[in-house]
């Protein structure tokens, strides 16, 4: 059994499928999805820190006096499709999906018993999210269901008064957050809390680690759920289960402990905005390099969407997800269940990042650029005469190569015309027999 201590639980060993899984979709949903303007962040930058384009979007478009409470009826989701959503989710190629439960805004998509009034079923689209879209994942695809919860809710008044008292008192994680988490994980299972929002107060204010030993002890998800590091003040990078070390994570080269890379396919914000601009939008090729930089450095892909206030996933995110999981459906081995090789990316041609498929004992070389030249020179791999072989994922011919001395080789691609590629962005060598 593990103790409410950050020596006990981080000796956790992370279940196996999070690491094998390497694609994961995040959806940041909820009345923040209503102004669409700016930044989820819509609430804080208006009245908080009073953003001069926020005070002058909600002068010029909503009468005197209205608060940030009256978008709560406005988030219809009459769009909603949850067997869309899965759907979509399915054909993007990624193991796992997160969706945040609750914002820093503390409105909660389900009808939470300790959100009264503030939550989807009392307000807005009178509907459990949550459930909705659990079932549907759980019906139609192999997906693992995880929830994102803020711990911190920036205007709850209860908060505001811990934060006052230094967080010597603890009314609001007693009254609200912990509840709040006991609640989604007995209901709804979930397979992954991604934990958000210290609001600068330690994990000894939130108890997490007493929430984390019955997690992992006791809870109907104790032997599958994986955990983030953002359980307080300092937890980040450091305690929990995988690291996220901060948003965008992408170091570029192996860490010693899982991570993942969460990131936003809107460069600009992770909720849906309405004033985002086409160039706003990462293009597939940046979203293939993401994937291949961040799996062969051990971490995961999990990446972002905003649905509309209305349901609807828009077109933009709908395309980026289905191309990569065309990319993934001919590239996948290169992905899925593999694990850093000794190099991760190569020495002599840049935009190349190798993985190693364990089961097959191939090394990965995925190239994001195909030479003009059709020949592509490579300085890490170890090729032995008679014994490498070389394949083209997605083409059936082996392909020729030469060695060069005692490390590198050059490979021949085949030449091929667009129609015949097996993919447009990013392409895998599959090379056995490489020392």
């Amino acid at each position: 059994r593990y103790e409410p201590t950050w020596g006990s639980l981080d000796a956790r060993p992370l279940p196996a499928w999070f690491d094998k899984a390497k694609f994961g979709v995040f959806i940041h949903w909820g009345v923040f999805s209503v102004p669409s303007f700016g930044s989820e962040w819509f609430w804080w930058y208006w009245q908080k820190e009073k953003r001069e384009p926020y005070v002058k979007f909600m002068d010029t478009n909503y009468p005197p006096g209205f608060s940030y409470e009256d978008f709560g009826p406005l988030f219809t989701a009459e769009f909603f499709d949850p067997n869309q959503w899965a759907d979509i989710l399915k054909a993007s190629g990624a193991k796992y999906v997160v969706l945040t439960s609750k914002h820093h805004e503390g409105f909660t998509l389900w009808g939470s018993k300790y959100s009264w009034n503030w939550n989807a079923v009392d307000v807005g689209p009178k509907r459990d999210l949550v459930a909705e879209l659990a079932t549907s994942v759980r019906n139609r695809t192999d997906l693992h269901f995880g929830l994102y919860h803020s711990l911190f809710e920036w205007f709850n008044p209860l908060f505001l008064e811990d934060a006052t008292n230094a967080f010597k008192t603890r009314k609001f994680p007693t009254s609200k957050s912990l509840p709040e988490l006991y609640e989604i994980v007995t209901k709804y299972q979930p397979e992954i809390i991604w934990s958000d929002g210290d609001g600068n107060a330690p994990d000894t204010y939130w108890n997490s680690t007493g929430f984390l030993a019955w997690l992992y002890n006791d809870s109907p998800v104790r032997d599958t759920v994986v955990t983030n590091d953002r359980w307080g003040a300092g937890s980040i990078c450091a305690h929990g289960g995988f690291y996220t070390c901060s948003d965008r994570y992408n170091p570029g080269h192996l860490l010693p402990h899982k991570w993942e890379n969460c990131m936003t396919i809107d460069r600009s914000s992770w909720g849906y905005r309405r004033d985002a601009r086409l160039r706003d939008y990462l293009p597939i090729e940046d979203l293939v390099k993401q994937l291949a930089e961040t799996v062969s450095c051990g971490g995961n892909l999990l990446m972002n969407i905003g649905p509309t206030h209305d349901g609807r996933i828009a077109v933009v995110f709908e395309e980026r997800l289905r191309q990569v999981g065309s990319w993934l459906k001919v590239n996948g081995e290169a992905i899925y269940g593999t694990k850093p090789w000794r190099a991760q990316n190569d020495t002599v041609t840049p935009g190349v990042w190798y993985t190693f498929s364990p089961k097959e004992g191939t090394v990965n070389a995925i190239f994001l650029n195909w030479p003009v030249s059709g020949i592509l020179e490579l300085g890490e791999p170890r090729a032995k005469f008679g014994e490498t072989q070389v394949k083209l994922a997605g083409y059936k011919e082996l392909l020729k190569w030469v060695a060069l001395g005692e490390k590198g080789m050059v490979v021949a691609l085949p030449q091929l015309t667009p129609q015949q590629m097996p993919c447009q962005w990013g392409w895998t060598l599959q090379l056995t027999d490489v020392n």
